[in-house]
């Protein structure tokens, strides 16, 4: 948005307005002890012509990688009218819509969003929004234990995203909710159900998990059902278009099956990957927990003249409501993302996702593939995944090489290979982390594999020499 300084003749016509002589005079009350004085670190103003090589010059240093990390945060095109639309005056400047009369236009599109996000989970209520997918993790196993009444003890696989569960674990902990965290088979990747969970209030579902496995979620469903616990679904929106949605897993579906509350990032859905931000959490739920879903709701309604309009409806924030009824204290729905979401599922429609969503697993599929080839190098699980695959580094074949290494000669050659996942599953051994999406070409996904092979091809162990002499 411009900036336009006010002048000189400016500032002395609004000081002599209210009667102060100086801006100093204006803020007296402020003590001199806090007042900081000059900005000394502040340099010099620049030229429009001086500021725009200093920026080009910054951006040159990011340079330009061929991106194969996921782990959350995905690399997706984003087609250009999608930020040219939700950078608009209308939408880049708009604030919580709290004055209905004022806000038709963000409140239908906020409308618009919920009822996309419900057609993809297949759920009956959105909010809009959260955060980021890791809190909508936490305020959904807060949900949970609200809902259920009886136990403060959420299962959670491992397999969830290590900084889902750690920020998780952060938000309830001094609430006297207790995080328990389920195992996964080494073989094949999925969580393994405990044979005595206790009673608990919630159980997470990933899928894909963190891994890219895809988890048996019909079984784990009815299994929470089973134990009168809530089923957590923890989704990637854009696999949505093309796995069954969280209302429609497990077996009785229609005696009341189905995930009962889903939330997950909703960065896929058309947000830049603008180093580590925005991003926005998204959250769906059944209808008979909507009063428990934190965030806000917009509704559709008429007017006393019978003309549709919307406004907001529920509004479960400690500012709106007395503070023992609160479910949350969110003060913020991400507004200018979720704007970038609905226009980007608008734009490209079912299809268009369904096709993202393809392209992304078949480029995944046939980079495993290639990788796998490569001697030293194996997948970690023998599971049908989304569009991301765990890879280990041979360690009978590539003595004391360490993932960071290999992702370290990958990157020399601008190749961001995938993420070392070691730290956090040290069972795994030397582990990588790889994702593809549409926007990896055949050739790209070669150029990964032969610069793979050269790297390793110096790590491994030469062979016995047979000459004797």
């Amino acid at each position: 948005m411009p900036f336009i300084p006010h002048t000189e003749a400016d500032v002395a016509a609004m000081l002599g307005a209210i009667g102060a002589a100086s801006i100093d005079e204006l803020f007296d009350e402020i003590p001199p002890a806090l007042k900081t004085g000059k900005l000394k670190d502040v340099p010099d103003g620049l030229s429009e012509m001086a500021v725009t090589r200093l920026m080009q010059e910054r951006a040159s240093q990011d340079g330009f990688w061929s991106n194969f990390i996921g782990a959350g945060a995905y690399e997706h095109h984003i087609p250009a009218a999608i930020w040219q639309i939700t950078t608009r005056g209308e939408f880049y400047s708009a604030y919580t819509p709290y004055q209905a009369e004022a806000s038709q236009g963000t409140l239908q599109l906020i409308y618009e969003y919920q009822t996309m996000m419900t057609r993809l989970t297949g759920l009956d209520v959105s909010n809009a929004s959260l955060y980021d997918g890791a809190s909508a993790l936490a305020e959904a196993v807060l949900m949970a234990v609200r809902s259920h009444k009886t136990s403060r003890r959420v299962l959670v696989p491992k397999s969830v995203h290590p900084v889902y569960r750690s920020v998780a674990v952060t938000t309830v902990k001094n609430q006297g909710i207790e995080i328990v965290e389920l195992d996964y088979d080494p073989a094949t990747g999925r969580t393994v159900l405990p044979a005595d969970p206790g009673s608990f209030a919630g159980l997470v579902i990933p899928q894909p998990n963190f891994f890219g496995v895809l988890e048996d979620v019909h079984a784990l469903t009815d299994w929470a059902h089973a134990q009168g616990a809530l089923a957590i679904a923890l989704v990637n929106p854009t696999s949505l278009a093309v796995l069954e949605a969280p209302s429609q897993w497990g077996s009785r579906v229609n005696q009341g099956g189905g995930a009962d509350i889903a939330v997950g990032e909703g960065q896929p859905l058309g947000v830049p990957m603008a180093s580590g931000g925005p991003y926005f959490g998204f959250m769906c739920c059944r209808q008979a927990f909507v009063r428990q879903m934190p965030g806000r709701i917009v509704g559709r309604t008429v007017d006393l003249d019978g003309k549709p309009g919307f406004s907001l409806t529920l509004q479960a924030r400690e500012q709106h409501i007395r503070r023992s009824k609160a479910t949350s204290n969110i003060c913020t729905n991400q507004g200018l993302v979720v704007t970038a979401a609905t226009q980007y599922m608008a734009l490209l429609g079912p299809q268009g996702l369904a096709k993202v969503a393809t392209a992304s697993h078949a480029g995944t599929m046939a980079l495993a593939d290639k990788l796998a080839a490569i001697p030293g190098v194996t997948r970690a699980f023998a599971n049908p995944f989304f569009h991301e695959v765990v890879l280990k580094l041979a360690d009978n074949t590539l003595k004391g090489t360490s993932a960071k290494d290999v992702l370290r000669a990958l990157r020399a050659q601008g190749i961001l290979g995938g993420l070392d996942i070691s730290g956090w599953y040290p069972e795994l051994g030397q582990a990588i982390l790889v994702c593809a999406t549409e926007t990896k070409t055949s050739a790209d996904l070669d150029r990964y594999a032969q610069q793979m092979e050269r790297i390793l091809s110096k790590r491994r162990e030469a062979p016995p020499c047979a000459y004797k002499s």
